[in-house]
């Protein structure tokens, strides 16, 4: 397999645009990553286009791709749709990874966009419940802030975290997110701020769940040989990723997380260890989930996170800086394009180009970083789990 390298990243602001579609979106990253490029739209010879909720929330099925790229003006060339939860954009940077490592191609992009503010907050919140088994879970009211809440509550009694430290995590997230201009919220939060808000399930609070968003994200991928002829900057090496499924477990049965198997393979693929990685963005659909993450990646000791994250050890000026582009809940999360988006701020990390909020250490910037995207659920575990390395 051949070395790929990221050659141009782009994207769309997340928050809430009444005034755009699906088409404006996905044309204003795709044409920022195609300028960071330096690259001829022309080159481009395959797209991998993720989306999640169009045929749900606007009708759009099928040739979504097809669709919304015409409008950014391509066509003729492959588009592969890609449809994984919110693991989409992930999965589909994956894939054009793939095309150019095996040769296939010379150069791929990969698209991942979402809308889902579409003038009724209902239809969206039903389109996110049907990442699920629908005949397990369809009806029965559980949503996965519900998921998430029951799952910081087993972490809160097994370990003495409190509600104060999932409040920490979304202080230190809107802070990194006020540095970012794609963010969707640029407010920074007192922990007061965060706890005092609207409880939605206990013990999570408005503050500390993953807001609904609009928004798009796109990265030009190219062989070795192609990013030498284009670029003298630094470059950024995709040095390895995994994509997996949910496990089937018994209720009594010790088994290591899907999160912690994933990552044990990209380990192993890279020869990188978790105390390699400088600079890490993790799915943080609720705050809480950040404890769970660090900890299945084996960045720290298990149990101890909520303890770290009150040292300061995940904030822009730590020992691992987690979440730089503020994360799901101060970022946004529009579900289709949260994957790709998270590999841009590595990227940027990488290229030493995050302004504000750049991770430095000993005035050099990050080495490695390290992107977690998962998506979906299937009874007790996530639908799918996709990490990927990046390293300069």
């Amino acid at each position: 397999m051949r070395n790929t390298y990221i050659l141009g990243v782009g994207m769309h602001p997340f928050g809430r645009f009444p005034d755009k579609g699906l088409k404006q979106l996905t044309y204003q990253a795709v044409w920022e990553a195609i300028e960071d490029a330096r690259i001829e739209a022309k080159k481009i010879e395959v797209v991998y286009f993720a989306n999640s909720f169009a045929g749900a929330l606007s009708g759009q099925h099928s040739c979504r791709g097809q669709v919304y790229l015409r409008y950014a003006g391509f066509s003729e060339i492959p588009v592969i749709n890609i449809e994984n939860a919110c693991a989409s954009a992930a999965t589909a940077f994956q894939q054009a990874c793939l095309s150019v490592a095996s040769g296939q191609v010379e150069v791929a992009l990969a698209v991942g966009v979402e809308k889902m503010f579409v003038g009724d907050n209902a239809k969206t919140i039903a389109a996110l419940g049907s990442a699920t088994d629908v005949e397990v879970m369809g009806g029965s009211g559980v949503q996965f802030t519900a998921l998430y809440a029951l799952k910081a509550k087993e972490y809160m009694e097994k370990y003495g975290a409190t509600p104060f430290h999932f409040a920490k995590v979304a202080e230190k997230n809107s802070f990194h997110a006020s540095l970012n201009p794609y963010a969707q919220f640029r407010k920074r939060l007192t922990v007061e701020q965060v706890l005092t808000s609207k409880m939605i399930a206990d013990p999570l609070t408005l503050l500390m769940c993953s807001p609904i968003a609009d928004g798009a994200a796109a990265v030009i991928v190219a062989s070795e040989k192609v990013w030498k002829m284009l670029h003298s900057r630094m470059g950024v090496q995709v040095k390895g990723f995994t994509l997996r499924s949910g496990q089937i477990t018994q209720s009594n049965e010790e088994t290591l997380s899907t999160v912690t198997k994933a990552a044990n393979t990209v380990y192993e693929k890279t020869g990188i260890d978790p105390a390699d990685l400088n600079v890490i963005e993790l799915h943080d659909a609720a705050v809480s989930v950040e404890f769970d993450h660090v900890e299945d990646l084996g960045l720290i000791e298990r149990g101890t996170a909520f303890r770290e994250v009150e040292k300061g050890t995940f904030s822009l000026t730590g020992k691992i800086p987690i979440n730089t582009s503020g994360g799901l809940t101060s970022k946004g999360h529009p579900v289709g394009a949260t994957g790709i988006a998270q590999i841009i701020e590595i990227t940027k990390q990488l290229r030493g180009e995050a302004e504000y909020r750049q991770v430095q250490r000993g005035g050099e910037i990050p080495k490695t970083g390290l992107c977690l995207n998962t998506g979906g659920r299937i009874e007790d575990d996530r639908a799918a789990v996709a990490i990927t390395i990046l390293a300069r």
